[in-house]
């Protein structure tokens, strides 16, 4: 993305080529959908900043990656909205609501 600045999470996908799609289209093997990296040091911060746990920082962060992975964003209005009612979605399943420390 041409941006030279530490982010909190970022996912790499192994199914955007197609290749890899038809090595993997059978279902009764695992799958592994790409890697989430998450930048503790700047976690650590967010959870001060908004005023949670670190744990439930990383779970938002782990989330956040994870649902890229799986082919959702937040390029547009309409797509950040689906996206982050997801998001929402998970954490309070998992009771990880905003603001819990």
């Amino acid at each position: 993305r041409k941006i030279d600045r530490e982010t909190d999470v970022i996912s790499f996908a192994f199914e955007d080529d197609d290749s890899y799609k038809q090595l993997v289209s059978n279902q009764d093997v695992p799958r592994d959908i790409g890697e989430i990296f998450i930048c503790v040091d700047v976690a650590k911060r967010q959870a001060e900043e908004y005023k949670h746990s670190l744990s439930r920082e990383m779970a938002f962060l782990f989330v956040h990656g994870l649902l890229h992975l799986l082919g959702y964003d937040h390029m547009t209005e309409e797509d950040e909205k689906v996206m982050f009612a997801k998001q929402d979605e998970i954490l309070n399943k998992a009771k990880l609501k905003r603001n819990e420390g």
